[in-house]
């Protein structure tokens, strides 16, 4: 096909899936709800994000919502690999607490059930000790 061909479309049959798209599971109606985050939890979150990113540390952020977590993904540059994630398991909500930070190599650095004593663990700095 070349670049002056035009693109045809076929309407797709019925019980037949596009190649590639078989093993696709999508969170719609009938399904279990997405896990996300609520409107004072992303809250307390962009508030520590704002001041990261107002010091020069962070860059961009991601969120992802899955069925059973969902996930607040911090940069350092967009191209890069997350510093940190901020997980929300509710699973996990009796027994360690639905919140995580998790570090970029896969460390919990701090699990409980209060997401702003779980997010105090981003917001210490180091301090130059002199002998």
């Amino acid at each position: 096909m070349s670049d002056s061909d035009p693109i045809a479309l076929r309407p797709r049959q019925a019980g037949r899936s596009l190649p590639g798209t078989e093993q696709v599971h999508h969170v719609g109606p009938g399904s279990a709800p997405a896990v996300s985050f609520s409107r004072q939890e992303l809250d307390d979150i962009l508030a520590v994000y704002g001041r990261k990113v107002a010091a020069g540390e962070w860059r961009d952020y991601a969120i992802d919502m899955g069925r059973d977590r969902a996930v607040f993904s911090v940069f350092r540059r967009s191209s890069e690999c997350p510093l940190y994630r901020i997980e929300k398991n509710p699973r996990l909500a009796k027994k360690q607490g639905a919140y995580s930070v998790v570090a970029a190599g896969g460390l919990v650095l701090k699990r409980g059930h209060d997401l702003r004593r779980v997010l105090r663990v981003l917001e210490k700095q180091l301090r130059l000790v002199e002998h």
